[in-house]
């Protein structure tokens, strides 16, 4: 049956980039360890680490409209911006490479960390292989008004360029996971469950308010969604987070009001900042990876993985609530950060 999401996002060009529902499976060996399962609370796992294009994650789902918009455009260029590591980079690469789209990335160095690893491997590597063009500019630089020079450049040339802000978080992005709260429902209906809580990392804060606006579209409300902050400080990520979540149903045709005390974000795991390890998401990614043989990244899922286990570990659900965790890839970060992890 269609919901008035669906039509609401069918009225928008996207490009088909994930080719069908990443799945859900349960995390059945957390659920022992933690205690979960004599407590009956459900521990699933949103696989959006698990696509078919360049190493996969969540700004791919983002991709598919803004992509969808520049095909229909005619757009022949690609210029997007981002830290040196930006998964969101490294996608729209690969996603340029797979349809034969000129890319440019101008990447900016806004993590104090000057490893080797972090300087050429991960992300940057694979940027690189997926055949981009990469600018590399000190931190502090306003890369966005650099990409627009650019742009302007290449346009007097000929050229039909659109670029693209950080993270792809823009209210046409955010329509990817608004779609994905369609998704999560569907699913829900198969599995036969409700999920009580979906649990995101909140970056440029697109993840959190698409699945927002969505489940708001779905009369879930946008509640149900909590973020864990890794870029900003929690009050600087609410206020972006809220104000893209109301343009994102606005987008939508939808007239709806979410309120401040709607968008729950946590602001517990950030450390010292964007990008820096903190010993609980070192914990995080080796329970993660020792049991359940899954990875995730040091710099979204690490800390927002630590934030959950937190709340798990605080009694905050009670018996017969399930928790989905979306872990929204990034895993080529993981390289990046080998002196984090190795002894």
């Amino acid at each position: 049956m269609q919901t008035r999401l669906d039509t609401a996002l069918n009225a928008f060009a996207r490009a088909d980039l994930l080719q069908g529902p990443t799945p859900i499976q349960r995390a059945e060996r957390l659920e022992r360890l933690l205690g979960l399962d004599t407590q009956g609370i459900g521990l699933f796992l949103k696989r959006d680490d698990h696509m078919l294009i360049g190493g996969g994650g969540n700004k791919l789902r983002k991709l598919e409209f803004h992509i969808g918009a520049a095909l229909a455009a005619g757009v022949d260029t690609v210029i997007t911006i981002g830290g040196l590591q930006s998964n969101h980079a490294r996608l729209t690469a690969a996603v340029c490479a797979r349809l034969g789209l000129a890319c440019e990335l101008i990447l900016t160095r806004s993590v104090p960390k000057s490893e080797v690893d972090y300087e050429l491997n991960g992300n940057v590597l694979l940027d690189q292989l997926f055949g981009a063009e990469i600018s590399v500019l000190a931190g502090g630089t306003d890369s966005l008004a650099r990409a627009e020079t650019r742009a302007a450049q290449l346009r007097e040339s000929g050229r039909k360029v659109m670029v693209l802000p950080t993270g792809g978080s823009t209210p046409l992005g955010s329509l990817g996971y608004a779609r994905c709260a369609a998704e999560i429902a569907q699913q829900e209906t198969t599995l036969g469950l409700t999920f009580n809580q979906v649990v995101v990392p909140n970056g440029s804060a697109g993840t959190h308010a698409g699945l927002a606006a969505g489940f708001q579209l779905l009369d879930r409300g946008t509640s149900i969604v909590k973020s864990y902050s890794v870029l900003s400080d929690q009050a600087t990520s609410a206020d972006r987070t809220l104000k893209l979540t109301q343009d994102t149903l606005a987008l939508l045709g939808s007239s709806a009001i979410v309120q401040a005390d709607e968008i729950s974000i946590d602001g517990s795991q950030l450390g010292d900042g964007y990008g820096l390890p903190t010993p609980a998401m070192q914990d995080a990614v080796h329970l993660m990876a020792r049991a359940e043989g899954l990875l995730i990244d040091p710099v979204y899922s690490g800390k927002a993985f630590a934030g959950l286990l937190a709340d798990l570990r605080q009694g905050h659900f009670r018996a017969g609530d399930n928790v989905l965790f979306v872990m929204t890839g990034g895993t080529p970060g993981l390289y990046a950060y080998r002196e984090t992890f190795q002894a």
